[in-house]
């Protein structure tokens, strides 16, 4: 079941989306503030966030500052403000779409799952997928990678820049095009210093030694590659 984390400091607003979520078969949590939504994110590791601009005295893109900082979770911002600057404001903290108020419940859902097919969060019944290069294996089918048999934590945006880079091997891609192909963005969106820092993220968790990388290769001036090394069947 597919969980969203509602930031909302209207508690009638939070109850009522709550509610027609619940009916339509989402698990859901309810945060009013900063504290409590980055307590929830923790403890739970929601699906996806529907966060609120403004909360009460609060601002919702601090809020998306912050949980950028301890997850990859997608977000939607629910926000009163039309203006397009502050929309491109938002999506370049990395928020994943925005909804407009006043909305409808039905619109809410559609665009939670126009966001989950993006990230890849939606489940398939597909054979597995393993990926083998020497002691590195990567399961695109239940998201785990292993290290010479031992199951590396990887944020689900950073399984998905080592599974793409991984199924093009010595492909070098620049970091538009991983912005394009992985975020479902471009750099008049996102700022490309998100690949970067997810790159040494992804090296940091897979490398022995993240400062001569085995696998993600950098291509001074271009961008990044997978290298093989050894691969076995």
């Amino acid at each position: 079941m597919t969980t969203v984390l509602i930031v909302e400091d209207d508690v009638e607003m939070s109850g009522l989306l709550a509610r027609y979520l619940e009916d339509q078969g989402f698990a859901t949590l309810t945060a009013s503030s900063t504290a409590t939504a980055l307590a929830a994110t923790l403890s739970t590791e929601p699906d996806i966030v529907l966060l609120d601009i403004v909360l009460g005295e609060e601002d919702g893109r601090e809020v998306l500052t912050e949980l950028r900082h301890l997850s990859d979770v997608p977000v939607i911002f629910l926000t009163g403000r039309g203006l397009e600057s502050e929309r491109v404001a938002g999506l370049k903290l990395g928020a994943d779409d925005y909804v407009v108020k006043p909305f409808s419940f039905a619109e809410v859902e559609a665009r939670i799952e126009s966001v989950l097919r993006r990230a890849g969060a939606s489940s398939t019944g597909h054979e597995a997928v393993v990926r083998r290069f020497g002691d590195l294996h990567i399961n695109e089918t239940t998201h785990e990678v292993r290290r010479a048999g031992d199951l590396i934590d990887l944020t689900s945006k950073e399984f998905a820049l080592l599974a793409f880079l991984a199924a093009s091997p010595r492909q070098v891609y620049t970091r538009a095009q991983l912005l394009e192909h992985v975020w479902s963005s471009s750099n008049q969106w996102q700022n490309e210093a998100t690949v970067t820092e997810h790159v040494r993220r992804v090296r940091s968790k897979i490398e022995l030694d993240p400062d001569h990388p085995r696998w993600i290769k950098t291509v001074r001036g271009v961008g990044y590659r997978f290298e093989p090394d050894v691969q076995t069947a």
